[in-house]
């Protein structure tokens, strides 16, 4: 009996959760929700982190939580030499960095204040209590900017041996809340952020990855939730983690993990973070990718500098190479299907991270990542927002600033035919002849009077310019 109430309570959650998205979506449908409140951050330190969606390089897709500093360092020597150029900058380790092979088993890596620690054997450079500040500088001697994966709450261990919490005299009982866990993970329990030694536990960790020089933390088990504690989304840990940082003096971006936020907290998840993700973890599987069309409908009105709805890493090129159950593959996408992902992440203006083994990249993922013209609809374009849904044909939209002319995405989620999708020029606000650019083929196509139409094969994209008057 047991076992099925306790079922029956996830399945309750899961409904509870899918209809405040719903709600939320339906309360702002056909508006502009940003108002003066939305657009507040904690602190002016905190307003300008994030000016465009941050592109980086996280490890989990290719190493779970099983990645180690070498393969950290041949990641950023990649990027540093063949995609900072054209704005890629981050590298993210994520996941369990404190546990010997990224599993919770035996004791965690630990200071005498209960802050996790990198495990040694992994990142040796970590030793003699220097944590990851010698890998964090490599990273910054490669033009590049360093991030860690962190969970919500107090490392279980340190509660076990009830350890001090760095410049006070409470405990970590004190600041636990041991109703609110994870419940997908054992390593942490919540911490009661009410209470006086919660802040200060918050501000102890921000205050260790600060001195080691992170740039990004992404913390995970935050903008959803699923436990008896009856939490959708953890606004109070979000809102003492975004403030402990802030504190710190340090710059330092916020992205907060898994999904799907409630909608109905979008303006909480504005205010305390700089990108959250909008769906569950997404994997190199049709489906999943297809779903992100809906999930991007619902949130594209709150796409804008310094807030930035995520749709989960880019899960292509050379994947699991270890820390998961199956052994290393290639992307299961099909060329189209990468195609129409990155089409859709970068007329969405979506974070970019590549789940890739960046030192095994072909020459066809490296295209996905490394053509300015279509990197700059992520990065540059405004207004961005689906034109059409008609049956399995979609299009999307964006201003080109400076500029009358728009960015033009149009999909094809049909299983098996190609289609001829048509837009007219009027959908788009343009009259006249317009020319038309390709931006993935890096070629003009024409110029076309009232209406344009491409064939887009099966689950596949494309993605164009159009200049009106030309």
């Amino acid at each position: 009996m047991g076992v099925i109430m306790k079922q029956i309570w996830k399945l309750a959650i899961i409904f509870v959760a899918f209809g405040l998205l719903i709600k939320g979506a339906e309360s702002r449908a056909g508006s502009n929700p940003r108002s003066a409140a939305s657009l507040a951050v904690d602190s002016s330190a905190a307003a300008h982190l994030a000016a465009t969606p941050p592109m980086g390089w996280n490890s989990y897709d290719c190493y779970g939580g099983d990645v180690n500093e070498q393969e950290v360092k041949a990641n950023a020597d990649y990027m540093a030499e063949h995609l900072a150029r054209y704005g890629w900058k981050y590298i993210v380790v994520d996941y369990y960095w404190y546990y010997p092979e990224g599993r919770v088993s035996g004791a965690p890596a630990m200071d005498s204040y209960g802050r996790l620690l990198p495990d040694p054997k992994r990142f040796p450079s970590s030793v003699n209590g220097q944590g990851f500040k010698p890998l964090a500088d490599y990273v910054h001697s490669k033009g590049l900017k360093f991030g860690i994966h962190i969970m919500r709450g107090i490392p279980r261990a340190a509660v076990e041996q009830n350890l001090p919490i760095l410049g006070t005299k409470s405990h970590a009982r004190d600041a636990v809340n041991f109703l609110n866990t994870c419940s997908w993970s054992k390593a942490m329990y919540g911490v009661d952020v009410a209470k006086p030694a919660g802040r200060a536990y918050y501000n102890s960790i921000a205050a260790l990855y600060a001195q080691w020089g992170v740039d990004y933390i992404k913390a995970d088990d935050m903008s959803r939730a699923e436990n008896p504690y009856g939490e959708i989304y953890h606004a109070p840990e979000i809102e003492a983690l975004r403030q402990a940082m802030t504190r710190t003096g340090r710059p330092m971006v916020l992205s907060l993990s898994p999904g799907p936020t409630p909608l109905v907290d979008a303006t909480n998840v504005e205010r305390y973070s700089q990108l959250w993700r909008i769906s569950n973890d997404m994997w190199d599987n049709w489906q999943q990718v297809a779903d992100q069309f809906g999930y991007c409908r619902l949130w594209a009105p709150y796409i804008g500098p310094n807030h930035w709805p995520d749709p989960d890493m880019l899960p292509l090129g050379r994947l699991r190479l270890r820390g998961f159950e199956d052994q290393a593959r290639m992307t299961r996408l099909t060329h189209d299907e990468q195609r129409t992902l990155m089409t859709l992440w970068m007329i969405f203006r979506a974070p970019l991270m590549i789940g890739a083994d960046l030192p095994s990249l072909d020459s066809f993922t490296l295209s996905l990542f490394d053509n300015p013209e279509v990197l700059a609809v992520d990065q540059h374009s405004n207004g961005n927002h689906q034109l059409f849904a008609r049956g399995e044909e979609i299009a999307w939209t964006a201003n080109i600033p400076g500029s009358s002319g728009k960015y033009l995405a149009l999909f094809n989620l049909d299983d098996s035919h190609p289609a001829q999708v048509r837009v007219q020029w009027s959908e788009l606000g343009l009259h006249g002849k317009c020319a038309v650019r390709d931006l993935w083929q890096r070629k003009d196509v024409g110029s076309y009077t009232q209406e344009f139409s491409a064939e887009i094969p099966s689950h596949g994209a494309g993605l164009y310019r159009i200049a009106p008057g030309e």
